[in-house]
Order: C-alpha cells, then structure tokens, then sequence
C-alpha cells in the first residue's frame, strides 16, 4: 500500500506543473495571430532583421498602440469647443 500511494503523490507531483500550464487565460486563433503580424509589418516591423530584434518590434508595437489609440479617442466626446457663452434658464424681462 505504501508503494501505490508514492506511486500516486509522485504521478500527482508531475501532472500538477502540465494542468496548470495546459490552461490559458485567453485563447487567440490562427488568423488573429496572423492579422497581428501583418498590422506589426505594416508599422515597420521585419522579422527577417534578426539584428535589431528586439528594438524593431518594439518600435513597431509602439506605433501600432498610437493608432489603436488615436483611431479609438477619434470618436469619443461630443461635440467641439464652444466658442462664446450661452445662457439657460434666465428671465427675458430682467
């Protein structure tokens, strides 16, 4: 009985680390990997330029951040600066 149950806890030991590895918080497809690396190449990024790699991508994932963000401020607030001043709520005979 003492052999199964080393046997068990050192199974239990080695499938603990692979479950906890096997999980993923978020899953990504193929095709949004690939829609990725052509936004990445398209902001100037070469995977081919082994030399700069890590400055290369970097810069890439920099401008490619700008753009998502400037393309999601572009359409927030409402409406402009108001030039002059308005009043509501006023008596018309004073």
């Amino acid at each position: 009985m003492k052999m199964f149950a080393k046997t068990v806890l050192i199974a239990a030991m080695i499938a603990a680390p692979v479950v906890s590895f096997a999980q993923s918080s978020q899953s990504v497809s193929r095709a949004q990997v690939r829609a990725e690396l052509v936004q990445l190449e398209e902001a100037g990024y070469d995977p081919h330029d082994w030399l700069h790699y890590p400055e290369n991508i970097q810069a890439a994932e920099a401008k490619v951040a700008a753009q998502n963000t400037a393309a999601q401020g572009a359409g927030v607030g409402y409406g402009g600066t108001a030039n002059g001043t308005s009043r509501s709520g006023t008596a018309s005979g004073l």
